[in-house]
């Protein structure tokens, strides 16, 4: 079985997509979208998406290797936040980009049944 050599938008998709297949990760990035590009303080992300401690950081780490969220010193605090907002709105467009693309029944087409 052969498989395609996959796009750069293709790979890039994959990684935030996987970035974003755990509940707490997404949470944090929600938090971190509510807050707008000020960000929040390692401290309030942790107390308003409920998670804390090492499981933050290392939610914190994945999402930002996939370019999603930026974490900046500033005097004491670590300040998070998500600067992909998008690339968030394109992740979705690669699902919708192409819609039923192949279909006889393009999307939003009513059959008469």
């Amino acid at each position: 079985m052969k498989i395609k050599s996959q796009t750069p938008d293709l790979v890039v998709a994959a990684a935030q997509f996987a970035a974003l297949g755990s509940e707490q990760r997404l949470s944090v990035l929600r938090v971190l979208v509510r807050a707008g590009p000020e960000g929040l303080s390692i401290g309030e992300l942790g107390a308003r998406s409920g998670v804390t401690g090492s499981t933050l950081t290392h939610h914190m780490k994945i999402l930002a290797s996939a370019g999603l969220v930026t974490q900046a010193k500033q005097g004491r605090s670590v300040i998070c936040a998500a600067v992909a907002y998008d690339d968030v709105r394109a992740l979705s467009e690669f699902l919708l980009n192409e819609c039923c693309a192949d279909s006889a029944h393009p999307h939003g087409a009513q059959t008469n049944g």
